[in-house]
């Protein structure tokens, strides 16, 4: 397996600029202003990658969720503008009971920093309710109307890019190393928590729009062709059993040195959860005896 570093430290791998070198010089996240909280596993070094790119296949490949929250998580915005029909400012948590009141409604957000870890009660001693991110609207008074959830999901990467990470940060260049991408792993891993946090939130009686699940193209794409393509998945208006798949990705080629890729929705594609259920559980099976004819070819010819 070969792959490329596309972006690092929030900039693409041949992107020269004086603030894309800065920001690999001190380590930093663009789009949390802190250092960057992605690490090598081995040493801990700090690792600064945001995308990748296989041999192949030139798409990049969002492999770090802190890159899907660039433009100050202009994500969450655009994803509550969907949920909740109107466009009302985000705060942190508590901070937007008095905030609604302030501004004729606000929406409070949990998750990532913000607002704080919610309390949710344990599933057979493990946290299986949590979702990454609650969205929730609060009316002119600040008392809770309904809410949303959100999951995000880039990629995770196989195999190692340190040779490459430590050519992009002192020469700008882009070279091949042993990275690869785990495509396995969201078939195995997040189907089955799609479903039963589906179901979870589908009982709900203040979550009117499901669960959103938002990735970037490459994964949205995986996933739908996983579950037997969009064709498999009957289109239906938002409801408490919704998941909406969104597509959430650069929106543009790059234009200049200098400059952070754009995200934004590409495609949403909103179904239920027991749609997905039935599509995940049915199996395309082989033709009869393939063992049998696979041993007889070992064995005879």
């Amino acid at each position: 397996m070969s792959g490329y570093i596309y972006e690092i430290f929030g900039y693409r791998v041949n992107d020269e600029s004086d603030v894309a070198r800065s920001y690999a010089a001190k380590k930093v996240c663009p789009f949390l202003g802190t250092q960057c909280t992605k690490v090598l596993s081995r040493d801990r070094t700090i690792a600064g990658v945001c995308s990748v790119h296989q041999k192949k296949d030139k798409t990049p490949v969002i492999c770090c969720p802190i890159r899907m929250y660039a433009d100050d998580y202009a994500m969450l915005r655009r994803i509550a503008n969907i949920a909740f029909r109107r466009d009302l400012p985000l705060f942190s948590g508590r901070l937007a009971v008095s905030e609604a009141r302030k501004n004729n409604g606000a929406i409070a957000v949990f998750g990532h920093g913000w607002g704080g870890e919610l309390r949710l009660p344990n599933r057979n001693g493990a946290g299986s309710y949590f979702v990454d991110w609650i969205l929730a609207r609060l009316d002119e008074r600040g008392r809770l109307e309904d809410f949303t959830a959100i999951e995000v999901q880039t990629v995770d990467t196989t195999g190692s890019y340190r040779r490459a990470r430590e050519e992009a940060i002192e020469h700008r260049q882009s070279i091949p190393d042993t990275l690869g991408l785990n495509w396995e792993n969201v078939s195995k891993r997040i189907l089955p928590q799609l479903i039963y946090k589906g179901q979870v939130l589908q009982r709900e009686e203040l979550c009117r729009t499901g669960l959103f699940f938002v990735c970037p193209s490459p994964v949205f794409a995986r996933v739908l062709n996983r579950l037997g393509g969009k064709d498999n998945l009957p289109i239906f208006p938002m409801q408490p059993a919704s998941i909406n798949f969104v597509n959430y990705d650069y929106l543009r080629e790059p234009t200049k040195d200098g400059c952070v890729l754009p995200l934004g929705i590409i495609e949403q594609h909103s179904t239920t959860v027991y749609k997905i259920q039935e599509a995940f559980s049915s199996v395309s099976l082989p033709n009869g005896n393939v063992y049998r004819d696979a041993i007889m070819k070992a064995l005879y010819e």
